[in-house]
């Protein structure tokens, strides 16, 4: 078994209210391994990843990446971002600059790169997502599907250690939908490490080495892709087929 890259152990999260979002949630992810989370809507599934990334702090528990705990008080919220990537499911591109801007900005003033340097890393990422093209396009003049490859491009940028994708594909039209699934079937072919939050059941059967199904802020059922085809749990059974007759 490969290494474990991050490691989420006992995750808690209370939000003002009391709405108790995340109970207890544990699993690792490892070395070159696609983790789909499934699961209905306020389930916790992105709140899992944005306490991962650090946008929210969990009120328990302890997200490890390799062996170092990250949600401490003294652990570099910039550092950690800078190797956990995330993908948001509304792009977050500035307006304002062109799509190579976007993506060489958190290698310039977070990496330290020189505008040369950069410019040669983001042109590599924007070839591997196949919008070279458009390097000069502003966000205003891109599709849906385009602007979340120019995110997809701006997290590969930082060379991150771990990409976490919050409902890629929700924002776009579905004819939109494919190109963004391929980019990210390829990054799974290349190894990379990922967490992949999505309602496309197909594609987290057919991409992800596993998954976890979450429900009322837990993990319901875990195991590998074959789950979705052969549930175990009657709420993971009750949930496949709530998204088979929406379909």
């Amino acid at each position: 078994m490969s290494q474990v890259v991050l490691s989420i152990r006992d995750l808690h999260k209370i939000y003002a209210g009391g709405v108790h979002a995340v109970r207890g949630v544990s699993f690792d992810v490892h070395e070159g391994e696609s983790v789909a989370i499934i699961g209905s809507s306020g389930s916790g599934k992105s709140t899992v990843l944005r306490c991962i990334n650090r946008l929210i702090e969990p009120t328990e528990g302890a997200i490890l990446l390799r062996n170092e705990q990250i949600n401490t008080p003294s652990a570099d919220v910039n550092e950690v971002r800078s190797r956990i990537g995330m993908v948001f499911q509304s792009f977050e591109l500035f307006s304002h600059l062109k799509v190579l801007d976007n993506v060489t900005l958190g290698l310039r003033h977070v990496r330290g790169m020189s505008k040369e340097e950069a410019n040669e890393v983001a042109l590599e990422v924007l070839g591997r997502v196949d919008m070279l093209e458009r390097v000069d396009a502003y966000p205003g003049n891109l599709s849906g599907g385009q602007k979340q490859r120019v995110a997809i491009a701006r997290a590969l940028a930082m060379k991150p250690e771990v990409i976490l994708f919050d409902e890629p594909t929700s924002a776009l039209d579905p004819e939109l939908i494919g190109s963004v699934l391929q980019t990210i079937r390829g990054l799974a072919d290349e190894g990379m490490t990922m967490v992949i939050v999505t309602h496309e059941i197909n594609f987290a059967r057919d991409v992800a080495d596993r998954i976890v199904y979450m429900d009322h802020g837990q993990v319901a059922e875990e195991g590998p892709s074959s789950i979705v085809n052969e549930p175990k749990s009657d709420r993971l059974k009750k949930f496949l087929s709530s998204i088979n007759e929406e379909h």
